[in-house]
């Protein structure tokens, strides 16, 4: 596929398709008062649940659904993931009962999961090398930006609205995208792979899972309870088993050993880092807005927008320095690590003017950062394994999103009120973020010397050829 079969309209297409994906993780927070007192009655379990299933099937079915739509069709995996992602929000929206609408929100997370691999697989296919940095500053742009119009959509509608509409939103918008993809997005070749291998899938959606009940049911049930060192323990044997799985396997869903680059490990790290400041942001920037400020739901969607501007401007820059990967990600991760220890001297008499210029440092870090590493780890693989390279990526960012949350809840916990456990809160954020980019930064030392660790990369491909010499259609 030639550099230019990217156009405009498939960029913004597919960039709007990974950006409502993404709004869904954070809009319903901002409705948890309005489901708390709704005729549904759910307990405070239930809630949780509604808040967090679509992040646990989102997250857990990444790897493979990236893998899925490499083998047989990233266009079909995009299309199929909106209709999921419709069918999850209509449930949700119809939901007559707790448990229909915590299903509904999971089965929005599976469409989610396809999504969000396959629109990042599509750009690198099309973009070529000499467009694939600023493709990639576009796609996390919209990563981030989903995050932004989550929270403001869920303000609104928690402000003036029945917090069904928001899934009813999300069904007509589904199928408008599904529309543009039909007619903007073209086709592009599979990877010519054997079976999907079920078992290495099973086992690793499975452990992901596992590790992701555990850290986001963390602090609510305590660390050291049964079931969260239960949901520990599982997730570190299904993952050694998944290990040792896809090291018998002559077709594995992804080959572990490519984890012996140290610059994707680095990259992989920096996704989680930026994404868990990010989140325990989100998380505490609500609560400080509307319990200890004083504004409206609908104030505090409005109120988070300055993050905006450092996600869409800095991007720009920094793909032109994509080349030198160690001082951009050291900088902008520095950035978000130092904004949000400055953010942590906040409380009620902070002028929001100020606030906002923390929320600007932060968003810069985050612009300069995440094109570079979201870069990182597509050129750690061969082309036609993008999407599992987004998978990879994206399983960090959420990974890292539901830790910042538990960091910051949990820290929260330890504390008599909101008002006194902010700043504590927002500093062990802050410092765990500064320590990880120390790390990030020393893994990237040889990124500079090679394309990414396709340089130090196993010779065994991540994922094996099929021995059949037939070819598979183009998808």
């Amino acid at each position: 596929m030639p550099a230019h079969a990217l156009k405009r309209s498939t960029l913004l297409t597919v960039c709007a398709c990974v950006l409502i994906a993404q709004s869904m993780v954070a809009a319903i927070n901002l409705l948890i008062p309005q489901l708390g007192s709704s005729a549904l009655h759910p307990s405070h379990t239930e809630i949780l649940w509604t808040v967090d299933a679509y992040v646990i099937v989102f997250a857990g079915l990444l790897i493979p659904a990236g893998a899925l739509g490499d083998r047989h069709g990233r266009k079909g995996a995009l299309l199929a993931g909106l209709g999921l992602f419709a069918a999850g929000a209509a449930t949700s929206a119809l939901a007559s009962t707790p448990a229909l609408l915590i299903a509904g929100r999971g089965v929005s997370g599976a469409g989610a999961a396809l999504i969000t691999p396959a629109t990042m697989s599509i750009l690198v296919h099309l973009a070529g090398p000499e467009r694939r940095a600023q493709a990639m500053a576009s796609w996390t742009l919209a990563i981030g930006l989903g995050g932004l119009a989550g929270n403001l959509g869920g303000g609104l509608v928690g402000q003036f609205l029945s917090w069904r509409a928001l899934f009813w939103a999300m069904v007509p918008l589904a199928a408008l995208l599904a529309a543009a993809v039909s007619l903007t997005t073209p086709r592009t070749a599979r990877a010519t792979a054997g079976s999907p291998d079920p078992m290495g899938t099973l086992l690793l959606t499975a452990g992901l899972v596992a590790v992701l009940f555990g850290i986001i049911e963390g602090p609510g049930h305590g660390w050291t309870s049964p079931r969260i060192l239960s949901a520990f323990g599982a997730g570190l044997l299904l993952t050694a088993l998944f290990t040792a799985h896809a090291l018998r396997s002559r077709a594995p869903l992804f080959d572990p050993r490519v984890f012996r680059s140290g610059p994707l490990r680095a990259t992989t790290l920096g996704l989680a880092t930026g994404f868990f400041g990010l989140f325990a942001l989100f998380y505490v920037n609500s609560q400080y807005l509307q319990e200890v400020k004083g504004f409206a739901p609908a104030v505090t969607g409005v109120a988070i927008v300055p993050l905006i501007v450092g996600m869409a401007l800095v991007p720009k820059f920094a793909a032109r320095w994509s080349a030198r990967p160690r001082p951009v990600v050291g900088s902008g991760l520095a950035l978000i690590g130092l904004g949000l220890v400055a953010a942590s001297t906040a409380d009620a008499a902070t002028p929001y003017p100020l606030w906002a210029c923390w929320l600007l440092v932060i968003s810069a870090g985050m612009g300069l950062a995440m094109p570079a590493l979201t870069l990182g780890v597509v050129v750690s693989l061969p082309p036609h394994q993008a999407g599992l390279g987004s998978g990879l990526g994206t399983a960090a960012r959420e990974i890292g999103a539901a830790l910042g949350v538990a960091v910051a809840g949990t820290t929260l916990a330890g504390h008599t009120g909101f008002a006194t456990g902010m700043g504590p809160a927002l500093r062990t954020v802050g410092l765990t973020v500064l320590v990880a980019t120390a790390i990030v930064v020393t893994g990237l030392c040889g990124s500079g010397r090679a394309t990414g660790a396709r340089s130090s990369a196993p010779s065994r491909p991540a994922v094996a050829p099929a021995p059949a010499p037939t070819r598979k259609p183009a998808a």
